[in-house]
């Protein structure tokens, strides 16, 4: 194994959005058996702390690919275009006022008390995240369009965030 493979090589996928789980799975499930550092107990010290270096690089890479979000960000990465959230804050006035009232019927939700209309929200945005990552699939996969897709991945950290303080409301009403 090469550890300055991508993500991608490492786990024997093809550099793309769309990845099959099942096979990602199987694959890091094989490769962590390989790496794992209780294989390596009797080894030197240069072997086993290879070894560690190997399942933490193994766990860093799956975490990455199992998630669409991050996957989306690696992509980008390794085609040269950071997706620039730290820096480009800047979304259309119509996306903007679109959060502000989901967060705030969030926010009237959770002082009422209504976890049913808190499930109702959650399941709109997670909708919306649904077509938002089909839509970031044909932007990486098919057009290469990658300022595009990183305007779209800036736009779906914003819904993520929304979605966990939905889960969070839900939470705090179940308690």
């Amino acid at each position: 194994m090469d550890f300055n493979a991508d993500h991608f090589t490492l786990f024997g996928l093809p550099r793309s959005f769309r990845i099959d789980a099942s096979t990602l799975d199987r694959r890091y499930r094989e490769i962590a058996a390989q790496v794992h550092p209780d294989k390596y107990v009797q080894a030197g010290d240069a072997e086993r702390r290879l070894s560690l270096q190997w399942a933490t690089r193994v766990n860093e890479a799956y975490q990455t690919l199992k998630a669409s979000l991050s996957r989306a960000q690696y992509l980008l990465q390794l085609a040269g275009h950071d997706v620039g959230a730290e820096n480009n804050t800047a979304m259309p006035t119509e996306f903007l006022m679109e959060q502000m009232e989901w967060r705030e019927a969030v926010a009237e939700a959770r002082a009422a008390r209504e976890q049913g209309e808190l499930e109702q929200l959650h399941h709109r945005v997670k909708q919306r995240m649904n077509d938002r990552y089909e839509q970031l699939a044909e932007l990486l996969d098919d057009q290469q369009d990658y300022p595009v897709a990183a305007d779209r991945v800036r736009r779906l950290m914003f819904l993520e965030k929304l979605l966990f303080d939905i889960d969070d409301a839900m939470a705090a009403l179940e308690a």
